[in-house]
């Protein structure tokens, strides 16, 4: 049994979509990030660094006491590994599999997450923040569209934790008004993964579902929410 500590973002859907594809049991543990539920000193034991998915393998493969495992890829190439799948286990394949999952962990995701911060949740005024992130992402999804024009999935010939790394950012991006028009090959690669059975399971889960309250395209937080999201509160969770 794996305990999926989560919430409904991109990072958190990319690990709901690889247990489904390799069929592991999981439990959904549900967190609100905009009550501070990531914030406890509970969680802090699970991911010191607060911020989800996270999970907690009961049943390591080496046997033993349970394992946590925090951030997004070393997960997916955690889980990977344990199941035999979806990530090879030497060559060529599993260095550009790992090369395109590090690009998304280090590049993609987070500048699509300050983006989103700007586009979202700033303040008026923040122009030069906006256009900034905004570009970079723009760039970064040109080199993804440079890709998928060359190759059927990011890693090579075959579908991996590279794609499932990167296609839930694609699907919530029309929260920051974007489509996919302007990347064709991108456009065709998110839906031929849109259709796998176990992406569908994973993004109509009631359990695994977002909330209404984080799709807004301009989030209005109350105090609380914002110093559990970025003040005061989600700094003091890792000072205890």
């Amino acid at each position: 049994m794996i305990d999926l500590h989560y919430c409904a973002t991109p990072n958190g859907q990319k690990i709901a979509i690889l247990l489904e594809e390799v069929e592991l049991p999981y439990r959904v543990i549900p967190y609100d990030i905009f009550d501070g539920d990531q914030l406890t000193a509970e969680f802090g034991r699970i991911n010191p660094n607060h911020k989800l998915p996270a999970i907690v393998d009961t049943a390591p493969a080496w046997g033993g006491e349970p394992v946590t495992v925090f951030e997004s890829g070393a997960i997916l190439q955690y889980l990977a590994e344990k199941c035999g799948r979806f990530l090879a286990p030497a060559g060529a394949e599993r260095a550009v599999t790992l090369s395109w999952l590090t690009w998304q962990v280090a590049g993609l995701g987070p500048m699509g997450g300050q983006a989103s911060h700007f586009l979202r949740y700033a303040p008026a005024g923040q122009d030069y923040a906006k256009q900034r992130y905004t570009k970079e992402l723009n760039r970064l999804l040109t080199v993804l569209e440079n890709r998928l024009a060359q190759s059927p999935f990011v890693g090579g010939e075959s579908y991996s934790i590279a794609d499932m790394a990167i296609w839930p950012g694609r699907a919530s991006a029309f929260v920051m008004g974007m489509s996919l028009d302007a990347w064709p090959a991108t456009r065709r690669w998110f839906e031929r993964i849109r259709t796998r059975p176990a992406v569908a399971r994973a993004m109509s889960c009631p359990d695994l579902a977002a909330p209404a309250k984080y799709l807004g395209r301009n989030q209005q937080l109350d105090a609380q929410q914002w110093s559990n999201m970025f003040g005061d509160a989600n700094q003091a969770a890792v000072r205890r």
